[in-house]
Parts: structure tokens; C-alpha cells; sequence
């Protein structure tokens, strides 16, 4: 008997990214088609693109002025993705899961999170207060790339177990600048996991600009390093973030492994509430950004379809408006829980220095009281 055929190696040239981002919508919000990623959409999807972009933006900027009233610690603005996030999130399946950084507003609203639930994570009472399981969507993660491990994770358990999901890790340009990251996508391309890598490149990691974070051509060149394909996609271009998204997804979910997506965009706002932009980016490249804003470029979509009337617009402004009103009766005031619950949920058998750790602490508040 003759020896098996080897497995054929992929070809390299078939997982470099396109030279230029995918761009289905221009900066003038006029529709071209691109071999390759398809648009399945119906009006009503266009509507809910842009409901969900709005209402992401609207809660995004009552989260800010709680923060800045004191109701919350800190918090990281999406201003300037919304196209990123919720194209990203809108092409997954029901079944799907979404494993989050700590910006990830409006791939939220799209999986049917609650934001007032979110905001608990940065008033520090708790955690968040949303059910990840019901979601399917994680926890929001504030170190740097680890969820890209957690749903790597994830996604080879649900291989193993023959579930039909895709997993999506969303995280930022600096994040590829960690090791969890590179170990997740490694592990993932080598177990051929249904996940995809979704970075939103929005130019600076907190202040480090992109061209300080890596050498590569792209991020998505990155890829090709595990044996996975990369894509370009315009990140200020909701129909070119979901038609990418759509497209690594069926691959995963037909068995063809994961990719990488690196959606360019950028961020209008603060790195977080705590940071001052000006001190490393100028006032004219803001400006140059803020012309290519996703939502009005989709606006101007909209509104040529005939897809977009004063009546949607204010139905999307009741909307939003009981969404501030919910975010600020959740956390306006809410009572901070009891310092010991940090040591919950994290051993079945905690070892003896845990519960040292335990009493010192106990002995601490104890002092101050």
C-alpha cells in the first residue's frame, strides 16, 4: 500500500490581505460591488445597521457625561467605530459568541446587551450585571488581548463538541503588540477553531501610534504567519465591516479555520475618560477623520435608497432616549458590593494563601471602619 498523500500546504499568496481596504460604501456614501464579498442584505437590515450604529453612538456619549459627573471610574468611548463594531457583530448567527475588549458598546447593543448592565464594570460594583450565556456575549476584558485566548478556547471546545457556532474576539491594534493574541490565533489556526480575529485599527494604542507597533505592511499581513488569511476592510464602512465579517465567517463555520480582519478606522474620542488626545495626535487629523464619519456616510446611503424619514429618525430618538434613561437609573448612585466578593468564583479548593490573602483583607476593612 502506497504511503498517504501529504496534506497540501496552503499557498501563502492565497492569505495575503488585498492591497487596499474592502470598500463597498465611498466617502460620498455611494454603493459599489466587490468581487468576493457579496451584500445579503434587506432594507430593513440597512435600517437596523444604522439603528443600532445611532443608538451605539447615543449611549456612548451618555456614558461620558456620567463618567464625567461621577458616577463612574473611567470609560472607554467607541466614537468613530460604530461601523466596525456593529457591521462585525450583525454578520454572526444567533448561536454565535462575541468575546470582547473593554470598548465593544455597540457589538453589545447588536447581541442584545443592555448597556446600564455593561456600566457596572466601570463604576466598579461588579463585573457587569448582563448574562453572558443568554447574550453570547463574554464579559468586557480589561487586560490587553486575553479574550482572544478565551475564545480560542471556546471555539476548539465547540469543534470538539461538533456545536455549530463561530466565535468572534474583537480587540484593537495595540493588543497585537501582546503575546495573547499571537498563542490564541497560533492555536486557533492549528486546530482549525471556528474563530475570527476582528481588530479595529484605530491608529493609536492608547498614544503609540500604529507605525510604532508593528513593522508589518498591515496587521492583516499577521496572519499569514499561522497559516490563516488576513482581510482588509474599511472600518468606517458598516456594509464592508459586515460583508468581511460574513465572509470569515462561513468559512469557519464550514470548517476552513480562522481568520484575521483588521477594520481601519480610527477613534474620534479619548483613548479612555482619563486621557488627553492632544498631547500626541493634531487637530487636523482629527478633521481629516471626521469627515469619513460612518454614520453620516451611511446616512447619505440611506437617504438616496429612500431607506431613511424623519419618522425613523425620531422612533431611533425614543429609543435612545429610554436607553439613558435605564443606564442612568442602573448605576446613578448604585452601592458598591462588598470588597470580599473578590474572592469568589475563582478556586473550588482555594489553596492557604488564598485564604490568607482573605483575612488580611477582612482585617483591613475592619481598620477603617
Amino acid at each position: 500500500m502506497s504511503p498517504a498523500a501529504a496534506p497540501l500546504e496552503p499557498d501563502p499568496m492565497t492569505l495575503l490581505p488585498p492591497e487596499r481596504p474592502v470598500q463597498l460604501l465611498d466617502d460620498e456614501g455611494a454603493l459599489h460591488e466587490v468581487d468576493g464579498f457579496p451584500l445579503d442584505l434587506k432594507d430593513s437590515d440597512f435600517r437596523d445597521l444604522y439603528r443600532y450604529m445611532v443608538l451605539a453612538r447615543r449611549v456612548d456619549s451618555e456614558a461620558i457625561n456620567l463618567q464625567r459627573q461621577g458616577q463612574l471610574g473611567v470609560y472607554a468611548s467607541l466614537l468613530g467605530q460604530e461601523a466596525a463594531q456593529v457591521g462585525g457583530a450583525y454578520a454572526l448567527a444567533e448561536q454565535d459568541w462575541v468575546f470582547p475588549s473593554y470598548r465593544e458598546m455597540g457589538a453589545a447593543l447588536v447581541r442584545g446587551v443592555d448597556p446600564g448592565s455593561v456600566l457596572h464594570l466601570f463604576r466598579g460594583t461588579w463585573l457587569s450585571n448582563h448574562d453572558p450565556i443568554a447574550t453570547r456575549f463574554g464579559l468586557l476584558s480589561i487586560p490587553i488581548g486575553t479574550q482572544a485566548l478565551h475564545a480560542t478556547g471556546y471555539a476548539m471546545a465547540a469543534k470538539f463538541d461538533g456545536k455549530d457556532l463561530v466565535v468572534m474576539s474583537y480587540f484593537g491594534d495595540g493588543a497585537t503588540s501582546e503575546g495573547d493574541p499571537h498563542e490564541a490565533m497560533n492555536f486557533a489556526a492549528v486546530y482549525d477553531a471556528p474563530v475570527v480575529f476582528f481588530v479595529q485599527n484605530n491608529q493609536y494604542a492608547i498614544s503609540v501610534p500604529l507605525s510604532k507597533q508593528t513593522k508589518a505592511p498591515t496587521i492583516a499581513h499577521k496572519a499569514v504567519g499561522y497559516g490563516m488569511p488576513g482581510f482588509r476592510a474599511d472600518g468606517n464602512d458598516v456594509l464592508a465591516t459586515y460583508a468581511v465579517s460574513r465572509r470569515a465567517i462561513d468559512r469557519a463555520r464550514a470548517g476552513q479555520g480562522p481568520s484575521l480582519i483588521e477594520a481601519v478606522t480610527y477613534r474620534m474620542e479619548a483613548h479612555t475618560t482619563a486621557d488627553d488626545p492632544t498631547r500626541y495626535r493634531t487637530a487636523s487629523e482629527l478633521a481629516e477623520w471626521k469627515v469619513r464619519d460612518p454614520i453620516a456616510r451611511f446616512e447619505t446611503f440611506l437617504e438616496r435608497e429612500g431607506l431613511l424619514d424623519d419618522a425613523f429618525r425620531a422612533e431611533i430618538d425614543e429609543e435612545a432616549r429610554g436607553y439613558a434613561t435605564r443606564m442612568r437609573a442602573e448605576v446613578y448612585d448604585a452601592p458598591h458590593g462588598d470588597p470580599l466578593e473578590l474572592f469568589e468564583h475563582v478556586y473550588v479548593e482555594p489553596p492557604e494563601r488564598f485564604d490568607e490573602q482573605r483575612a488580611l483583607l477582612r482585617a483591613e476593612l475592619e481598620r477603617r471602619e
